[in-house]
């Protein structure tokens, strides 16, 4: 047998080898081509993931922030009105210090004689006038006693409204909390009113003692000043 002869029956056997090793080889690259492709796809889907978490955060975040800042400015809103508040709360302190040191007597008979004037004033005739006291904030500083009076009068219609008037503007601090017509002939009127007023506590010795003698003393004070009124 040739060399040539050897070689024709050889080469089928080598073909078939060489087939064989290629099936191989393909098959190995396309498991490696498989792989590959599906760790991409696992690292696009991983990053899909991260994106869309991201997102989420940066809206809750966003959310979040907007919240703080509204109850920030709410905040802000809420505060302004205690914004200096020790020198408004001292202010308000001196104002009320004043209106009680002018406008609120500290005994009963300044009461009486500012009515009693006030009617003289006006021509106007105390009847009859009952008192009234009531502690108001008894037992802390700057306690008062509210007094209630209970005033009948009479006059002609002008000087009772007159009377009224200067009531309500008088220096001594009065609060009109009722007006009743009792009577009514040819220009004379009978009326009652219900009047409040304020004692507060003396501020020194000389209005102690004030105190000490109006408490002594009978109402007197407003009839003498109405001129023949009287009061009870």
């Amino acid at each position: 047998m040739t060399t040539a002869t050897r070689a024709r029956m050889n080469l089928p056997q080598s073909l078939a080898g060489f087939t064989g090793k290629a099936r191989t080889l393909m098959t190995e690259l396309n498991l490696y081509y498989a792989g590959v492709a599906l760790l991409g796809l696992l690292n696009l889907f991983l990053l899909v993931q991260i994106f869309l978490a991201w997102r989420g955060v940066s809206g809750n975040d966003a959310t979040a922030l907007e919240q703080q800042t509204v109850a920030l400015k709410a905040a802000e809103i809420a505060t302004k009105p205690l914004e200096g508040l020790d020198a408004k709360l001292s202010l308000s302190t001196k104002q009320a210090d004043q209106f009680y040191a002018k406008r609120l007597p500290v005994a009963s008979s300044e009461v009486y004689a500012e009515l009693g004037a006030l009617a003289k004033q006006q021509g106007v005739r105390l009847r009859g006038v009952q008192y009234g006291y009531a502690p108001v904030l008894d037992g802390v500083a700057g306690a008062l006693v509210e007094t209630h009076m209970d005033a009948n009068l009479s006059g002609d219609y002008r000087p009772l409204v007159l009377f009224i008037n200067s009531l309500e503007r008088d220096k001594m601090f009065f609060v009109i909390t009722g007006v009743s017509l009792t009577s009514q002939s040819t220009g004379m009127v009978g009326l009652r009113l219900k009047l409040t007023s304020y004692l507060r506590p003396p501020a020194n010795a000389a209005e102690a003692a004030k105190v000490e003698a109006s408490q002594n003393a009978a109402p007197a004070a407003a009839e003498e000043g109405a001129k023949g009124g009287t009061t009870q």
